[in-house]
Formats: C-alpha cells, sequence, structure tokens
C-alpha cells in the first residue's frame, strides 16, 4: 500500500492488533482482511442487481449454468449442482421456485426414469440472457476503479492462489 493513501478499516485493525500483540504476525490481515470486505461488498452489488430481475444469487447462478451449456439448455440436478456454486441441498427448493414461475421444467430423464432433467423455458432464457448481459456491465463497473492491467495481475493472481488451494502440492502440506 502508498504511503500516500489514508489508513483503510483493515489497516487499523492491523495497527491496534500490532500494538496489543507484538508478538504475532499480523500481516495476513491485509490480504484476507481487504478480500473478505470486498467480497461483501462485491456480493451485495451483484445481489442488488438479481433481485432486479427478482432472483436469488443462487437462481441467477442456476439459471445461468442451463443457459451456457447450449442447447437444448437441461442438466440434471446433479450437475446443477456441480456447475454452480448451489448445494445439492439447495437445488431443489430453487427449481421449484422457478419451475413455478416458469422459468425451467422439470421432466423424467430418457436414460434414468428415476432421475430428473430441469431444463430452461422460453422465458427463462430471455430472462437469464437480459440479465447475465446487465451483469456483465456491472461487473465492469465494479473492476472500474483498476486499471485494465491491474485487473489482469489480479486476476491472474488470483487464479494462481486458488489453483493452489483447490490443487495443493504434497509438499506444500509439510
Amino acid at each position: 500500500m502508498e504511503d500516500s493513501q489514508p489508513l483503510d478499516r483493515v489497516a487499523r485493525i492491523q495497527a491496534d492488533w500490532r500494538r496489543e500483540r507484538p508478538d504475532l504476525d499480523v500481516t495476513p490481515l491485509g490480504v484476507i482482511g481487504r478480500l473478505h470486505r470486498l467480497a461483501d461488498q462485491l456480493t451485495g452489488e451483484l445481489c442488488l442487481l438479481y433481485g432486479r430481475y427478482g432472483l436469488s444469487e443462487g437462481e441467477f447462478d442456476v439459471l445461468c449454468a442451463l443457459r451456457r451449456v447450449g442447447e437444448p439448455y437441461e442438466r440434471a440436478p446433479g450437475e446443477l449442482a456441480a456447475h454452480t456454486m448451489v448445494t445439492t441441498g439447495a437445488m431443489t427448493k430453487r427449481i421449484d421456485r422457478m419451475e413455478r414461475a416458469g422459468l425451467v421444467t422439470r421432466r423424467r430423464s430418457d436414460d434414468d426414469q428415476r432421475g430428473r432433467i430441469v431444463a430452461l423455458t422460453g422465458p427463462g432464457r430471455e430472462l437469464i440472457d437480459r440479465a447475465f448481459t446487465d451483469h456483465m456491465r456491472n461487473e465492469r463497473r465494479l473492476l472500474s476503479p483498476l486499471a485494465p492491467a491491474e485487473a489482469r495481475t489480479l486476476e491472474s493472481l488470483l487464479t494462481t492462489w486458488l489453483s493452489r488451494r483447490d490443487h495443493p502440492h504434497p509438499a506444500d502440506s509439510e
């Protein structure tokens, strides 16, 4: 952080902890604390946009997963859970609500009569196409305080960090 910038909330918290617990290295708070605050702020702004379309964050995610699979815009509920940030337990309630709203349909699987398939309806596709277009505009706005090169650097760092968390090297755990 540049010296010319005023102390933000996280820096003040770090300073307090350094004073109270000089025996601890509170450097990680600088990254984790800011990421946490930023995630909360971004989630709030993203959810405002979803709400304009009558959707929750999870419903938006499910409709996106159906839309991006391509025609015929359908997946099994388990696949939807695997391709979204929605748990299988929460999936049924979301699908029920979206089915009542006419955004998706449910039918028996042709391959497995016990299984179900969830499909995007015409109105569901129209809604998610409009919502996703606005979502991309909103994400560009949210990233606008960063220069394009800064955004690319941040994306690269986050990709590396997430990859290492998702696929830890055995030597990292020693």
